[in-house]
């Protein structure tokens, strides 16, 4: 069922000190741009990320070397099903379009996979202690 889900992140609460700071964030405005500019790109290909079909996934979500690395080894560590590596595809395209690049490399397929921390909680969960015997 988590395979559906796109994001799914755990928030810490903001240590205090932070929230006292004078150093100011972006703002809403700004967000609202960058995300504007993203969504721009996306319909110059033709199509949004969501929407991408598989085919057309592959071609727009091109991997460097160590993108190609990077997203193996989450899908062999994290035992992720093809729907996840598609998912992970589409927001690492994502991210890569709100950071203004045109291709998708290792550290937007990094980001991507820090966004399913449900999936790593689940699977860790799950799987028994490599120590355990069957027998035991």
């Amino acid at each position: 069922m988590l395979d559906r889900i796109d994001l799914h992140i755990e928030v810490p609460a903001v240590p205090y000190q932070e929230l006292r700071g004078r150093e100011p964030g972006m703002s809403s405005a700004e967000m609202r741009e960058r995300v504007l500019r993203a969504r721009e790109r996306q319909v110059k290909r033709g199509v949004t990320n969501s929407a991408l079909p598989p085919a057309q996934l592959r071609e727009c979500c091109a991997l460097d070397d160590a993108g190609e690395r990077t997203l193996e080894m989450a899908v062999r560590r994290l035992g992720l099903s093809a729907r996840a590596h598609d998912r992970i595809l589409r927001v690492a395209r994502t991210v890569a379009d709100l950071g203004g690049s045109e291709g998708v490399i290792a550290k937007h397929v990094a980001e991507a996979v820090q966004y399913r921390s449900l999936d790593r909680s689940y699977w860790n969960s799950c799987r028994p202690p490599i120590w355990s015997h069957p027998s035991a």
